[in-house]
């Protein structure tokens, strides 16, 4: 996995073999930054990563500068993996949990800018994850909500549906409360 843009640019980041991995690919990274950059100032955002996997999002947030990260993996390799990581870039600012998401979500007492969650594509309520993400305190008004999800997935009809962004077998949903 590399690091697509920002300081980080270009850095390598390779999780151990035996991690069960569905990285979100470089194409459709570069794709969802290039919206989000037109939006947000990364400098002055907190941003959640849900399904954290090995910390993609989380990084490129940190290498665009910012310094509000929460990442939430429920592997505690993966965690680990993350958190170590995070020593080696010298990144400052992003805090790693282990936990299940459903349960974080519940205990959430804080809001963010952007809520991104990439499930795994087989998790088998898939389809309840913006109720979720909703149902916590982890949304304001103004958050952006983004959740990965294969094609078989339809979140158009969610009160919250804002549009959908393809890249190549990649789909990015955005949800807003607000006004856009």
């Amino acid at each position: 996995m590399r690091i697509i843009s920002g300081d980080l640019r270009g850095r390598i980041i390779n999780a151990p073999k035996e991690f069960e991995l569905r990285p979100t690919t470089d194409m459709a990274k570069e794709g969802l930054f290039n919206i989000l950059n037109n939006e947000f100032d990364f400098s002055e955002i907190s941003v959640l990563d849900l399904f954290s996997g090995i910390g993609s999002i989380s990084y490129e947030c940190a290498s665009r500068g910012c310094t509000d990260i929460v990442s939430i993996e429920m592997n505690a390799k993966h965690a680990n993996f993350i958190k170590q990581t995070t020593k080696k870039l010298n990144i400052n600012g992003m805090k790693v949990l282990i936990s299940e998401v459903r349960d974080f979500l519940k205990i959430a007492n804080r809001s963010f800018d952007i809520v991104f969650a990439d499930p795994p594509y087989n998790l088998p309520w898939i389809a309840e994850v913006p109720n979720f993400i909703y149902a916590s305190k982890a949304v304001k008004k103004e958050t952006l909500v983004i959740v990965e999800h294969p094609a078989e997935v339809d979140f158009s009809k969610h009160e919250h549906f804002s549009r959908l962004c393809t890249y190549g077998k990649v789909h990015f949903s955005f949800f807003r409360t607000g006004e856009e």
